[in-house]
Parts: structure tokens; sequence; C-alpha cells
């Protein structure tokens, strides 16, 4: 049998190489048996189960589905491709055990995912999906017939995103939205998130154009990453049809990036940096802010000069999560476009961060372009850059050593601060540029990381941080 491993919040794999109807019944059973093994206090026997756009996602779901109904959960299945924090927020709302999403998210199209969600309506931790991956094959695969499940009430076939709309447009000043006359665009990228937009604002003022919305499991030749290079065709459009906005969504909807309304890209730190702005200036918000360590230094001026608490945390949603669980947060956030909002569940949510983006601009009353010139009027440039190469697992260990214990003394013409060494090593200087070097969890890969108050800079620093990998 295929050896299957947990990754951050659950199991991908290439389809119909390893993710298999064999081994997702594998999967489905050992988180099954994972629930009744350990159950939630004051939660019920009930699971929610979606799925994305990706080949055969809904068969996957259904027979997952299948397996969870025979164990003894009433289960939630979506009846169309329906995005990751819907799933999530439904878990919650439902007070359930738990919820499945088959996604790959932005990966490839060649795969698919197990994505695993917890009875508070965020991913599976680390502990939790340990203990799932243990279960494999501890239990032989129980399955009742679909047709069956569905007659005798065990698995209920339904939309989720109208309730989940409905709690969205309470988060905001809906009414503020509605009445603004914005001329909203999202790239869907081909993912679930197409069509969101247009049922949030239906019957409003917002006039919204909704882009690469098709249902494409090749995802238009791309991988569905809101990255610069994926946004070709709706630059293309928006030179020509200019909007106030466009939000740009993943594969499965819960990671974001944007562009401003002519079509040039807007980096996940400006549209991070927008909304605390919006949240503790517009919204008088108080509490805690939280930030992967790969987030803009922007972020730190920005909460010193408004007197709110930062709290600096490891790569990887999950430990943004656990602060939100804690309570007092304020925001929290990642490089890679997940955003956690409060009243909310501790889950990144693209569709949430549109509807915030339009409550901003319909606050502020201003164009996008005066909006991001004014944050760095107020707290200067950053240009962030970032690299991803080749590097031997084997020599990770001694790189990070030698990259804790020989620091530059400068970066560039700063002198240098601070060393983080929690995740990766962190070179940070007195002026807000910083270098980082950190690898991939299960691949050969270093991600290096670097910001500067020019493009020009921020490459030097990315050359820097190549010439280290070369000193081991």
């Amino acid at each position: 049998m295929a050896k299957i491993k947990f990754g951050t919040d659950g199991w991908r794999a290439v389809i119909a190489e390893d993710f298999t109807f064999e081994n997702v019944s594998r999967v489905a059973q050992a988180t099954a048996a994972y629930w009744n093994a350990n159950p939630v206090a004051g939660t019920e026997k009930k699971a929610v189960v979606g799925y994305d756009r990706r080949f055969l996602s809904d068969q996957f779901a259904q027979r997952t589905a299948e397996i969870l109904a025979a164990n003894g959960f009433l289960v939630t299945l979506t009846n169309t491709p329906t995005p990751t924090p819907a799933i999530s927020w439904t878990v919650k709302k439902q007070n359930g055990i738990g919820g499945v999403m088959l996604t790959a998210s932005h990966n490839p199209p060649s795969f698919n995912g197990f994505k695993l969600k917890a009875h508070f309506g965020g991913s599976a931790p680390p502990e939790v999906c340990s203990a799932v991956e243990a279960m494999l094959d501890k239990e032989p695969v129980k399955a009742t017939p679909f047709a069956d499940a569905v007659k005798a009430g065990r698995i209920l076939v339904k939309d989720i995103r109208a309730p989940y709309y409905a709690a969205l447009k309470r988060l905001v000043d809906f009414p503020l939205i509605a009445k603004s006359k914005l001329k909203f665009a999202h790239e869907a990228l081909f993912g679930v998130g197409a069509g969101c937009f247009e049922g949030l604002l239906a019957g409003t003022t917002c006039k919204v154009t909704t882009i690469n919305a098709a249902h494409d499991p090749f995802f238009g030749g791309i991988n569905p990453e809101p990255i610069a290079k994926n946004y070709g065709r709706s630059m293309a459009y928006l030179a020509k049809h200019p909007h106030d906005l466009c939000l740009v969504t993943d594969g499965d909807a819960d990671r974001v990036g944007g562009m401003d309304g002519r079509g040039n890209p807007l980096s996940t730190h400006q549209l991070i940096c927008l909304l605390l702005h919006h949240y503790a200036v517009n919204k008088h918000g108080k509490g805690r802010v939280v930030k992967a360590l790969t987030t803009t230094s922007m972020v730190d001026k920005m909460c010193a000069a408004l007197g709110l608490e930062l709290v600096e945390t490891g790569v990887g949603f999950k430990y943004i999560a656990s602060e939100i669980i804690k309570g007092g947060v304020l925001l929290g956030f990642e490089e890679s476009g997940g955003i956690g909002f409060p009243g909310h569940v501790p889950e990144r949510d693209g569709i949430l961060a549109g509807l915030m983006l339009l409550e901003m601009l319909a606050t502020e009353r201003k164009p996008l372009t005066k909006l991001l010139a004014q944050l760095e009027k107020d707290y200067g440039p950053h240009r962030y850059g970032r690299i991803d190469t080749h590097f031997p697992l084997e020599k990770r260990a001694a790189l990070m050593e030698f990259c804790k214990t020989n620091p530059p003394a400068k970066l560039l013409k700063s002198p240098l601060k601070d060393v983080k060494s929690y995740d990766g090593v962190k070179f940070c200087a007195g002026d807000g540029s910083w270098l980082m070097l950190r690898g991939s969890g299960t691949e050969p890969i270093l991600r290096i990381y670097a910001e500067a108050k020019s493009e020009a800079d921020a490459q030097k620093l990315l050359k820097l941080g190549v010439s280290l990998t070369k000193r081991v």
C-alpha cells in the first residue's frame, strides 16, 4: 500500500498516482477512527465535507462522506465546489467534530488533497494530523452506499454558502458597501471563489466582474496561486477596463493576492498593511497583531506608531490560528496571503478579505493608489523579494547553524540588530531591512526572503542570501 504522509493540515498527492479512491478511503477511515476515539466535549457527531474544482474532487468527497456516515457521523456534503473557509465556518456553526475539504489549494492541477478541519473551525493542529496518520489501516474501511446514506438521512447534500455569506456580511458594514457604487474585479484563477462576490453583492450598487471564472480543472495552464506571474489575462483586461480594485483568490479561496484597478500587481504585504490601517484607524480596533516571520516590517512600524502589541510567529497559518484561538487578536496574517479576522473562525478567508477591502474603500472614498502612497509616506518604502533555490536536505542543518553563528555585521549599510532562529534564520537590521533563509519542510528547497527600501536593495540582499548557501 502507498505510504501516506500528512503535511501541514492534511495530505496531498498526485491524482491517480497516490491520490486514489483506495487511499482516500484509507485516510477517511483513519479520520473517522480518530474522531470516534477522541470525542471533543460539547461537540456533536457531525462532520462537513466539501470539495474544490479539481479532477474527481466531487467523487472523492462523496466517497469520504460514505465512510464517515458508516462510522456513525451525520455528514453535511456540499452540492457544489465551495471555498475552504465556508467548510470551516460550517463545522463550527454546526458544533461538529470536524470537517474534510478535498482540495490541493494552490498546487498544480495534477494534485489533489485531503484537508482536515477541527471542531473549532480551523485547520486541524499538527498533533491531530499525526494522530490520524497513525490510525491508518488500524481498522477496515467501512462505507455506506451513497444513495442509502442519503435516504437514511446520514448524508445531507446541500449548498452551505448562503448562511456563510450571511455571516460574512455581519462582520463588515454591509450597508456602506451596498451603497458605495464600487467597481470590484475578482480574479478567481478558475477556482472555487468564482461567483462568490456576485452572490454576496447581488442587489447592491457595486459592479462585480469575475475574471477566469470558468470551471477548468487545468486552471488555464497555471497553478491557482495568487502571485503576479499568474495574473497575465486579468492584467490585460484591467488595463483596458479599469476597476477600483481587483482581488485574487487561490484555488480553494482561502488565500489572497490583488491588483490595483488598472492591473498593477499588489503584494500580499501591501494588502495586509491596508487592512491593518483600516482596522486600527477606521474601525478603531484594539488587540494583538499576529504576523508570520516572513511578513513586511512595515507592520512592525505601524504597530509601534498605533500602540498595538505585535506577536511574531513561525511560518504557517497554524501558528497564527493558535493565537487567534487564545482571543484578543485584531488581525493575523502571513506572507503567502493567509489573513485571519476577529469574530470569525481561526481560518484564512480570501472571501472575507475581499469584503474587508471593499469596506475600506467605501470608508476612505479615495483611490487605492492614494491609500498605498499614504502608507509609504507615513512608514517609508518597503520592497520585498523571494527566491526558492534547490538545496540538499542533508546540508540544511549545517547551513542554519552556520548562519546563526556567523551573521553578517551589516545588511547593506545598516548594522545588524537581531538574529531570529526559531524557524529558519532571520537577520534584522536597524533600518528595518531583513534577510531570511528557511527550508521547505519536506523538499530540498531553500527559500530566501528579503525586504529593503528599494527593489535594487532587496535584490542585493537576496544575492547575499545565495552567497551564504555557498559557504556550507
